[in-house]
């Protein structure tokens, strides 16, 4: 019987280390006010859109025919876009906006995270600030939401830039840790309302090029804007609509010249699939970074514009 309770101790030991991890790890949302008090400072705005107050920066000269709309990726924000929107705001108007389920925005009504619903959104959000044209540019998440909206309204879209893009299956190398507990339904209740910071710095870090460069403000920015109320829930509906590489045949169909961007040292989506998107479009021009990451823009502006300019100005 003495195995029966070493056995039934070992349990209660068990239940009290994982009561203790939840504690220490449990984090309540952030209400919406006191995010924007520090992260949406002038020239943020918000306007209203499918239900949802949007977060988005509009700047630069209105007599721009065709503005410079930018899309981040999952989990990330319009920040990720501050260096080129600052630098390019003198000669262009750049739009930068937090997506639904991301950023200030947060979830969407309806909780589709579809590609599709994102593309409906981009052309809604173009109408919205009466825009007819664009180049549109996309980081990740952001980059297949670019491509397929450049594909569905052809039109609306006389540019593409693709950063570091999702599109293609297998993409996923290493899938930073937070991702990767947002993926397993069974630890969804716990998962909604922990994010220890510790977790959100390793996950950060191993998305950049040069771990050095995640500083502390940085990461304030990723977990505070992650605790929104509602962003943990929409990541998990977000990972379970994922269709990862579905649409990957459609590339071939994109007719916009297209300059491709990637980060050599990305540990999420292969460089590998920079060179497959320049095979599959047949106006395309590759950059690759060799210090740089899964967010160039993010981890160096000025040489990632470097690129940038010239393709604009073509």
């Amino acid at each position: 019987m003495n195995w029966i309770k070493r056995l039934w101790w070992s349990a209660i030991l068990l239940a009290i280390l994982i009561a203790g991890a939840i504690a220490w790890s449990w984090e309540p949302d952030r209400q919406l006010g006191e995010l924007v008090a520090r992260w949406a400072p002038e020239p943020s705005r918000f306007v209203e859109l499918d239900g949802m107050q949007v977060h988005l920066r509009d700047t630069g000269p209105r007599s721009d025919p065709t503005p410079v709309l930018m899309l981040h990726g999952m989990s990330s924000s319009l920040h990720s876009f501050e260096g080129w929107q600052s630098r390019l705001q003198a000669q262009r108007r750049v739009i930068s906006v937090d997506l639904p389920g991301f950023g200030l925005t947060g979830p969407s009504p309806q909780g589709d995270y579809r590609i599709d619903a994102y593309t409906r959104f981009v052309l809604r959000l173009m109408d919205t600030l009466e825009v007819k044209r664009v180049v549109l540019v996309g980081n990740a998440l952001g980059g297949e939401i670019a491509w397929q909206t450049a594909i569905l309204a052809p039109e609306r879209v006389q540019k593409l830039v693709l950063i570091d893009a999702d599109g293609y299956q297998p993409s996923v190398l290493s899938m930073p840790i937070g991702f990767q507990i947002a993926s397993m339904r069974g630890l969804r209740w716990v998962s909604e309302r922990i994010l220890p910071r510790p977790l959100m710095a390793a996950s950060l870090r191993s998305v950049f090029g040069e771990p050095d460069q995640v500083t502390a403000e940085r990461i304030d920015r990723y977990f505070e804007l992650n605790l929104r109320v509602g962003n943990r829930r929409a990541l998990f509906q977000r990972m379970d609509q994922a269709t990862f590489g579905e649409s990957a045949p459609l590339i071939r169909r994109i007719a916009q010249p297209t300059l491709v961007l990637w980060g050599e040292r990305d540990q999420m989506i292969s460089p590998d699939l920079g060179a497959q998107f320049c095979d599959d479009i047949p106006r395309c021009r590759l950059v690759t970074f060799p210090k740089l990451g899964h967010l160039p823009q993010e981890e160096d502006p000025d040489s990632t514009l470097k690129a940038l300019e010239p393709f604009l100005a073509s």
